[in-house]
């Protein structure tokens, strides 16, 4: 952590009354506010930042710890604070549904003098090689908020971390919190420090304030609220006077552009910008003195011609405020494009390569009003003279006009054969989304494998066994129901009585791991275990890319290869037995990527729709993705499990 360079002159300018070289006066002029406003404007508050009061709680000795790296647990935070004083209670905050660390914990001691010496001694310190930030916690939210004693300093340094800016300005008063603003771990050069008292903070600001932190000159001024920044910011660009035009000829001059503008009033500067060539980059600057002048030249040159081009001529903006507006009006499209289609938007998939466009609007049409309806297909060129259209992806979008069409159409031919598949309907999705829902089954899956944790269950608990024995008289792998929730374990005989209390026994591999507890790893694992908890599953709803041809109608029979599953054998089979098979087939191609989990994520892949299954039987593409999905939300609810043991 690098120390400012002139915190040496911070700190013998606080100790000396106040000089004419100090900036002068106890309050802001309006340039300064302005200068405040504009710089807060384009460096937003950092999210999480919030004042904390202006002294420790007397009723409780909370504190507040942040900054901390995502793995840290209760664990670590008590031996770290246990060490100044008796902890009374820790906790981590973590997200409801996902269960993953905010990044923040709560630290309650039995006494406040504890407190002020954790705050004192461990502020700071490295946890995870992260620096945690220690403060008072807070929890009346109008305390929080208040900006008295609260400072505002940008220009900062990139090595100038929290450590520094707090030692740099505690000179002038006690400090409660103190944050410079970053993203990916990455200075963004602006900071906040919340003072004890409004006296520190305006002491903080006069000897501060023009001097030279790590050879960077800093403004420091007060911290001016949201809500009072934009409505300056407002008045602002409401008394412009700066005028961006674009869309110049490049032979037009300087010379030329300010003749063109002149007769709108008095122009204080006005420049066109140039390539290293000295070319024009079509577009420049003109700034006029009175901002009556500039709005006349906006609204009487803007979409006018000009040497035979139409020019573009605006009140000129900052990158970043650009950037924001541009930011701001992608957001509202996408909204009003999602509000538009939610609920009349359906996901087609597991298509025959003969629809297109046409037979797909088609065979909804009979549903209600179609909008648009597409199949999507590789981005690929045509032989010349050829319409432009690649080979079906094998799924496609169709939009109707209303919900209760589509909601009618996802009814009636979701699970239908059309052409040689059956087809895959649902109401479409965004991608987070999904993955949102995928985490919350992962986490109501955890909780349900917490609470079955004892290592002995009755066995009249699960529902009864069916086997179909095989070669030599044997059951074969993976047919049997496997215990709920208890991925890579293997199905209980069919000899076994329903109502004897059994134990759960791990594959083979997992010799060495007590009887009842969980298998982390698919070792051994029988094909067709991960179905745990799917039991006798009905509802068939196909979607294999398989290939059309004499070679689909053979698979119809029950007695297919064993190394191949079509839509038509799946279909064949009793419901009861199709998870079983898609399992079987699943397992291996799991296993062969990930091993360790490959029990747990079959398990998760099952809870998707036959068909859909059938697809990724088929598509490496797309199994490697749901692989890489289902591994992500698994290691992250390991984490989880480890830090709450």
């Amino acid at each position: 952590m690098s120390s400012p360079v002139a915190l040496a002159d911070v700190q013998a300018a606080a100790a000396t009354p106040a000089t004419s070289a100090a900036p002068a006066a106890n309050h802001l002029s309006l340039e300064q506010q302005q200068q405040i406003a504009a710089a807060q404007a384009q460096a937003a508050q950092a999210a999480h930042f919030a004042p904390v009061p202006a002294a420790a709680p007397t009723a409780s000795a909370s504190l507040y710890i942040g900054e901390l790296d995502p793995s840290v647990n209760e664990a670590m935070l008590f031996e770290m604070f246990n060490s100044v004083g008796p902890v009374a209670s820790i906790r981590v905050c973590r997200d409801a549904v996902t269960r993953r660390s905010l990044g923040y914990a709560y630290v309650n001691f039995h006494n406040v003098a504890d407190g002020e010496r954790a705050l004192e001694n461990l502020n700071y310190t490295l946890i995870k090689n992260r620096p945690c930030r220690i403060m008072w916690s807070q929890r009346d939210p109008a305390l929080r908020k208040t900006g008295t004693g609260n400072i505002f300093i940008k220009n900062l340094d990139a090595s100038i971390d929290n450590k520094a800016l707090h030692d740099t300005f505690s000179a002038f008063g006690n400090i409660l919190s103190c944050k410079v603003a970053t993203e990916d771990g990455q200075s963004k050069g602006y900071g906040f420090v919340h003072y004890e008292t409004h006296e520190a903070a305006e002491n903080a600001i006069k000897h501060v304030n023009g001097m030279l932190l790590n050879d960077k000159k800093v403004f420091v001024g007060h911290h001016i609220a949201k809500k009072e920044r934009q409505s300056k910011v407002e008045e602002m660009k409401a008394n412009f006077t700066n005028v961006y035009i674009k869309n110049l000829d490049p032979e037009v001059t300087q010379e030329e552009v300010e003749a063109l503008f002149t007769k709108f009033g008095p122009v204080t500067s006005c420049v066109v910008s140039t390539d290293e060539n000295g070319r024009s980059k079509g577009f420049g600057f003109i700034n006029f003195e009175n901002h009556e002048d500039a709005k006349r030249a906006v609204d009487e040159l803007h979409d006018s011609e000009y040497k035979e081009k139409k020019l573009f001529v605006t009140r000129a903006q900052k990158k970043g405020e650009r950037e924001e507006e541009l930011k701001k009006q992608y957001e509202q499209q996408k909204m009003e494009k999602l509000s538009k289609y939610q609920g009349v938007n359906l996901y087609v998939k597991n298509l025959d390569d003969e629809v297109d466009d046409e037979k797909l609007r088609q065979e909804f049409s009979v549903y209600g009003v179609i909008t648009s309806a597409k199949v999507m297909r590789d981005e690929k060129a045509a032989a010349e003279g050829e319409e432009a259209k690649g080979a079906s992806k094998g799924f496609g979008f169709v939009c109707f006009s209303s919900p209760d069409e589509a909601t009618k159409a996802v009814t009636e031919m979701n699970g239908r054969m059309l052409g040689s598949k059956p087809i895959y309907v649902a109401l479409a999705q965004r991608k987070e989304v999904r993955k949102s829902q995928l985490e919350a089954q992962m986490a109501q899956r955890s909780q349900i494998r917490m609470q079955q944790m004892p290592g002995q269950m009755p066995g009249g608990m699960y529902p009864p066994q069916m086997f179909y024995p095989g070669p030599g008289g044997f059951p074969p792998q993976g047919r049997g129901m496997v215990y709920p929730g208890q991925p890579g374990m293997v199905p209980r005989p069919r000899w076994v009585n329903p109502g004897q209390p059994q134990q759960m026994h791990p594959a083979a591999g997992q010799q060495g791991r007590p009887q009842g507890a969980p298998q982390q790893g698919p070792a051994g694992a029988p094909r067709g275990a991960p179905g745990a908890g799917r039991g006798g599953y009905t509802k068939y709803t196909g979607q294999a890319r398989a290939a059309n041809g004499p070679s689909a109608a053979a698979a119809a029979t029950p007695a297919a290869d064993a190394n191949t599953l079509t839509a038509a054998a799946l279909a064949a089979a009793d419901p009861d037995q199709q998870k079983q098979m898609v399992g079987e087939h699943l397992y291996p191609k799991i296993a062969a990527r990930q091993p360790d989990y490959a029990g747990k994520i079959t398990g998760m892949l099952l809870e998707m729709d036959n068909g859909e299954l059938l697809h990724l039987l088929e598509d490496n593409e797309a199994l490697d993705a749901k692989i890489e999905e289902a591994v992500s939300v698994l290691k992250a609810h390991e984490g989880e499990a480890e830090a709450s043991a």
